[in-house]
């Protein structure tokens, strides 16, 4: 099994564990997955470990649990510490051993979500059709 299978086999795993919070979505990214539960971003998936979203509020149980966060050095040299941390190993096991940990990174989420200013909607774009349906300024000559 190539390592690509192996990926994508164990982000639906992952998917499976989450189901019972609602409707769950991977999506690869960063050479993992995202993981959604009805639209809300709550895990990522980096190699083998799947990562569930924390806050102040939820971070002291997964700390407490042994739970690792997301770490990785990027391009520019810098270090990054992300608000992603693994759950116990039994968590892994089965849904029914997850969903304390999943309640958890989606409160976490809802509360991020929750927290950011409303996005400023964008200014309509104009459509090819109606940029040909505008006439063309011409230059007027001048008489005289």
């Amino acid at each position: 099994m190539g390592a690509s299978t192996h990926r994508d086999e164990f982000a639906r795993w992952c998917a499976e564990l989450l189901a019972p919070l609602g409707a769950v979505r991977a999506k690869r990214m960063f050479g993992g997955h995202g993981l959604y539960v009805d639209d809300v971003f709550v895990a990522i998936i980096v190699g083998d470990e799947l990562y569930l979203k924390t806050d102040d509020a939820s971070r002291p149980a997964f700390e407490a649990a042994g739970g690792r966060a997301f770490e990785y050095t990027g391009a520019n040299g810098r270090h990054a510490v992300m608000s992603y941390w693994t759950v116990p190993a039994e968590a892994m096991e089965s849904p029914a051993q997850m969903q304390p940990w999943a309640r958890q990174a989606l409160a976490s989420a809802l509360r991020a979500r929750a927290s950011k200013p409303p996005a400023r909607p964008r200014a309509p774009r104009a459509s090819a059709s109606a940029t040909a349906a505008t006439p063309a300024r011409q230059k007027r000559s001048s008489q005289g």
